[in-house]
């Protein structure tokens, strides 16, 4: 199931630079730095898992990644897709605790806890921008100002 996460992690940040580069054409360099980050953190998240499998000495499997969708309807769209998808990956990391615990794999029960509290910060991230682009509707002007608010986003590790 960690190898699956790995995957899964891996499409996201797939997904991501695909509305990144939605973003680029559009002309929206702020949500596509939103989503450029986005992707890198994915990546970081595939990358935890990976060591940590490792670390754990279990075997590592990587997969095929598969295309994730690559046009959107808008711009409020793409955030829609985003929610579901991060709706998605918490599921999933809500499977992987449980199934831990039913195993009495504490130790990766314990892993586990940063991508659960990792992914309520995601999805609530999300929700309100998806709330202030409601709010802009089809003001330009507004949607200017969140996508010079996105363009100052940056990817800093966790823990550095």
């Amino acid at each position: 199931m960690l190898n699956e996460q790995i995957n899964k992690e891996l499409f996201s940040s797939h997904l991501y630079l695909s509305m990144c580069s939605y973003f680029l054409e559009k002309e929206l360099d702020g949500f596509a730095n939103f989503f450029r980050v986005q992707a890198q953190e994915e990546l970081f998240h595939a990358n935890k898992q990976f060591d940590y499998i490792h670390h754990a000495g279990g075997k590592i499997t990587m997969m095929a990644v598969a295309q994730p969708q690559t046009d959107f309807d808008s711009t409020l769209q793409a955030f829609e897709v985003t929610l579901k998808h991060e709706r998605s990956v918490s599921q999933s990391i809500n499977d992987l605790a449980k199934q831990a615990i039913s195993e009495d794999d504490y130790a990766t029960h314990a892993f586990l806890q940063w991508f659960l509290t990792e992914q309520v910060e995601e999805e609530a991230l999300v929700n309100n921008l998806l709330a202030k682009l409601r709010m802009i509707g089809d003001n330009t002007s507004a949607l200017y100002l969140l996508n010079t608010e996105l363009a100052q986003r940056s990817f800093t590790p966790p823990g550095k």
